[in-house]
């Protein structure tokens, strides 16, 4: 089963591939919150998506290496 993700530039759903020629490595990278008053559950969303990616990614057989 592919991975498929909304591309926001092309405002599409496309299959989501691997730039690396073997098609088993992923780089990602996560920037921290900008949080301007309390921390509250929304502020973790991003780190939440990106795990669950990460985890999709190492399941699927793929390398995935964060920054």
């Amino acid at each position: 089963m592919a991975l498929k993700l909304f591309n926001t530039l092309s405002r599409s759903v496309q299959e989501f591939f691997p730039l690396d020629p073997q098609k088993k490595k992923v780089g990602m990278y996560c920037c921290g919150p900008t949080v301007y008053d309390y921390a509250h559950i929304g502020n973790w969303r991003t780190f939440v998506f990106a795990d669950l990616v990460r985890r999709t990614l190492e399941f699927s057989a793929t390398t995935c290496s964060t920054s």
